[in-house]
């Protein structure tokens, strides 16, 4: 384990080394209180670039790089308002071309109407929108999947500033669960749906997305799916309350040169067509794995267990964007950067959720002192066994697994155990976290 996700304190952002150039350039735009927070954000609408590509996970099975949900949780003017003008600038090309399709739905509008009643009415042109409007209503969103699905499987992306609009999208609030479910997973829509020309379709749901909401929005949106693997789902960066410094924040000027150089990464991703297996890549994602199985069991969490398989799947698409970007190499930087995204995410959830998370519902404070908890924290250097089930019991877990919470710990060697004093020792093993 490489970062402690259980302290309120963020884990900070490693240094971006060889294979990072443009989340670099992409930051340099960026407000430096912001660029941590902005981070894990850059790859949804970068990967809508991409199709025609699949890349093999551990676990053998192969996946696009789609699907891919990342919401940005900021107190009001907290400056998550930032995100809209990188996202404008890496999706220029998205919009020049949605300009033109919009442009033959309009005249195509025209002509209809310019026709008499017992006149025969041109079809409807078939238009897709790879950067559709944020209040999207769900009979269009469906319509376009079905276009962008014909028009070589092209990936929608959406970048929804108030997570309320998810709705609208989805249908109401009840499909909201399973459109994230359908698209998450590369799953078709879900029901047949008929277009004013009476064409159905139940299209795979290929789609990227952005979503930004405050602390009490996000905790009041989705508080009835804290369970169902909706939050695992979806990738979840927090950005903390600032000093009071008194000072504005400095942003980029997206000026020519920025943008050649941007768009010169957005033909690699365009470019990019065929089946990969980046061994470091699942290699690192094995190693990831593993380290959550071990902090699970640092904590005694199941549900962190549970979200780390998913915040795993997560940051790996995201390295898988960054292989393309770096010319189909990988680097040592590039694995950090991808771990880091992993616990970032999963920190982020914590801080948002913890409490709600162990059938809590107080304020976002109160969140950031409840979820996963490290144990041996509260313990001191030697302790007995009846000082650790003392301490289970004050955290609502029983005390009959007092005794495999040892075995795991020694297992993981956490801890080491005397036979002569009776006391178990921390080692230096569970001392290897940085913040």
């Amino acid at each position: 384990m490489i970062y402690d996700i259980t302290k309120p304190t963020a884990p900070a952002m490693p240094n971006l080394g060889k294979g990072l150039e443009l989340p670099k350039l992409l930051f340099s735009q960026v407000s430096k209180d912001m660029q941590e927070a902005i981070a894990p954000l850059i790859f949804d609408s970068l990967a809508s670039h991409i199709s025609g590509t699949e890349f093999m996970y551990p676990d053998l099975t192969w996946k696009e790089i789609c699907g891919l949900i990342t919401a940005i949780v900021a107190r009001s003017a907290g400056g998550k308002g930032q995100l809209q003008r990188l996202v404008e600038a890496i999706m220029r090309g998205a919009r020049q071309h949605d300009e033109l399709q919009l442009q033959k739905l309009v005249e195509w509008q025209k002509t209809v109407k310019s026709k008499g009643a017992n006149k025969e009415k041109p079809v409807r042109p078939e238009v897709s929108f790879w950067f559709p409007p944020s209040d999207v209503t769900n009979a269009a969103f469906i319509q376009n999947a079905m276009a962008c699905e014909q028009d070589s499987e092209h990936t929608q992306y959406y970048n929804l500033p108030e997570v309320e609009m998810a709705d609208r999208m989805c249908g109401g609030h009840k499909q909201v669960t399973q459109t994230i479910r359908n698209v998450y997973d590369k799953q078709k829509a879900g029901a047949l749906r008929a277009t004013a020309d009476g064409i159905t379709g139940n299209p795979v749901l290929r789609v990227n997305m952005n979503i930004s909401c405050t602390p009490g929005e996000a905790r009041n949106f989705f508080k009835r799916d804290l369970f169902n693997g909706t939050l695992g789902r979806i990738a979840f960066s927090y950005k903390a309350r600032g000093n009071r410094d008194g000072k504005i924040p400095r942003q980029g000027k997206y000026d020519e040169a920025f943008l050649d150089t941007l768009d010169q990464y957005i033909v690699r991703l365009q470019a990019c067509k065929g089946r990969f297996i980046v061994k470091p890549l699942n290699k690192l994602a094995d190693k990831m794995a593993a380290d959550m199985a071990a902090l699970a069991d640092l904590t005694d969490d199941d549900t962190l267990w549970d979200m780390s398989k998913r915040a795993i799947v997560n940051a790996w698409k995201k390295g898988c964007v960054l292989y393309i970007l770096n010319g189909q190499t990988w680097t040592k930087a590039m694995s950090e950067f991808v771990e880091w995204l992993m616990y970032y995410d999963l920190w982020s959830k914590n801080q948002i959720f913890g409490d709600m998370l162990k059938d809590g519902d107080t304020g976002i404070t109160e969140a950031q002192k409840s979820g996963p908890k490290n144990m041996l924290d509260d313990l001191p250097d030697s302790f007995n066994e009846a000082q650790l089930e003392a301490l289970r019991i004050t955290m609502d877990k029983p005390k009959e697994g007092t005794k495999r919470q040892l075995r795991v710990w020694l297992f993981r060697r956490f801890i080491t155990y005397s036979a002569q004093t009776g006391l178990y020792t921390k080692t230096k093993e569970k001392l290897g976290i940085r913040s």
